[in-house]
């Protein structure tokens, strides 16, 4: 028999007579923090190691009905969740109040909460696969645990049973080569890509990014004779106006994070680029977040 983690006992109301389950879609499996609605399977999931996600939080603040945003990097989970045939469809007010209890019981809070349907609005080019950017009984929820936050946006269809799920643990990205290797890569290829985690739209650096700036203070370190450009780059959101000069500024925000980390401030200089060299596609939420960077580049 499946158990079921302490904690995470979703609280079920009635939902009709027992149907046979039926089939996940190859890959995919509940997340660990809630177990699915009764006679539901999964139909769809996506993940991503890395990605940007912005979770609608508080009351509508506009008069289109969008509401203010919490930008989350870090590992992805994505699940659609159907009913069963034969099933009995819960509402969505039903789902939503069950993820809200369980939530709430296993020590959650609940960010932004949204019974009805079209009652507010969010960024769908950010929180894509979940709709058109209307709401529908939706709930933003955030767990902490061992020092790791985990955002959770729902959203459950009016009447059929149907539900969303995106998941995503705020985390800084893990730097792939060495301090050695970043030097080595510096000298051989003539740049070095950063991915600094800063708040949204703006150049204040967040504490998570430390390890990166420390290990990129070390290969400037290792290879003391470079001079290099800090060179800032976006992604095409927004207007290239602001992108320009917010690469600049954040272009800027690295340079001295760098001197503060022992590197001198005349080995470098510092430049912003925008959105106008782009390294992946920026129609997909995965290149957008490959194209906001900021570059070591070798003098």
């Amino acid at each position: 028999m499946r158990r079921i983690p302490v904690g995470f006992l979703m609280v079920w109301l009635l939902v009709g007579s027992p149907v046979l389950a039926q089939v996940d879609a190859e890959g995919c499996k509940d997340h660990p923090l809630f177990t699915r609605f009764p006679n539901t399977h999964i139909a769809d999931c996506q993940a991503s190691q890395f990605n940007l996600r912005k979770f609608p939080v508080g009351p509508p603040i506009k008069d289109d009905q969008t509401t203010k945003t919490v930008a989350v990097e870090g590992p992805v989970r994505w699940l659609s969740y159907q009913l069963n045939d034969g099933a009995t469809p819960p509402s969505g007010l039903q789902i939503m109040r069950n993820f809200e209890n369980a939530a709430k019981k296993a020590g959650g809070t609940v960010e932004g909460q949204y019974p009805g349907w079209c009652k507010a609005g969010y960024d769908a080019e950010q929180m894509p696969n979940m709709g058109n950017g209307c709401m529908s009984y939706a709930l933003t929820l955030k767990f902490l645990r061992g020092g790791k936050e985990s955002w959770v946006f729902l959203q459950a269809s009016e009447n059929d049973g149907s539900y969303l799920l995106t998941v995503s643990e705020r985390e800084e990205m893990k730097q792939e080569v060495s301090v050695n290797e970043l030097a080595d890569k510096l000298n051989r290829d003539g740049f070095v890509a950063l991915y600094v985690n800063f708040d949204t739209g703006k150049s204040t650096i967040r504490p998570d990014s430390a390890g990166t700036l420390d290990a990129a203070a070390g290969a400037l370190k290792a290879a003391a004779s470079l001079r290099v450009e800090v060179a800032g780059h976006t992604d095409n959101v927004g207007a290239p106006e602001s992108n320009l000069r917010l690469s600049q500024e954040r272009a800027q925000a690295v340079m001295a994070a760098l001197v503060q980390r022992g590197i001198k401030a005349d080995r470098m200089t510092a430049k912003g680029y925008g959105q106008t060299t782009p390294v992946a596609d920026n129609r997909s939420e995965e290149g957008r977040a490959k194209n906001r960077r900021v570059e070591l580049v070798k003098k």
